[in-house]
C-alpha cells in the first residue's frame, strides 16, 4: 500500500521541480545542463557568470571580438581577445563550448603555376 501512495507523491514532486526550473529559466540557450558556456552565443553576463577569472569587462571584450571577427572555432582563437591569456583558457577549457561556430574555412588550393620560360638563346 505504501507503494501506491509514494508513487503519486514522487510524480508530483518531479513535476513541481520541472515547473520551477522552467519558470525560473535556470538554463539558457547559451549554457548547457553541465554548466558549460557556448562562447559563440552567450551574452556578456552569461560568460561572466559561467567562466573562471572572466569579469564583466573581459566578457564584454569577448562578445565585441566575436561580433567583429565572427564565431570562435577554438580555445586558442579565444586567446586573441585582449585580456584573455592561455592560463585563463586552460582553467576554463572544460567549461567552454564552441557550438555554432560553423565549419572551419576551407583551404583554397591554387592551381600550380607553369614554370617560367627561359628566353631562347641567340
Amino acid at each position: 500500500m505504501k507503494t501506491f501512495t509514494a508513487l503519486p507523491r514522487s510524480l508530483t514532486l518531479g513535476m513541481l521541480l520541472a515547473a520551477s526550473a522552467l519558470l525560473c529559466g535556470t538554463a539558457s540557450a547559451a549554457t548547457t545542463a553541465a554548466g558549460r558556456v557556448n562562447i559563440n552565443t552567450a551574452d556578456a553576463a552569461t560568460i561572466d557568470a559561467g567562466l573562471l577569472n572572466i569579469g564583466r569587462s573581459k566578457a564584454e571584450a569577448i562578445v565585441a571580438y566575436r561580433k567583429e571577427h565572427g564565431a570562435f572555432r577554438s580555445a586558442e582563437q579565444l586567446a586573441q581577445v585582449k585580456g584573455i591569456g592561455l592560463k585563463t583558457i586552460e582553467k576554463n577549457r572544460d567549461r567552454i563550448v564552441f557550438a555554432g561556430g560553423g565549419a572551419a574555412a576551407p583551404v583554397v588550393q591554387r592551381p600550380a603555376r607553369p614554370a617560367a620560360r627561359k628566353p631562347a638563346k641567340k
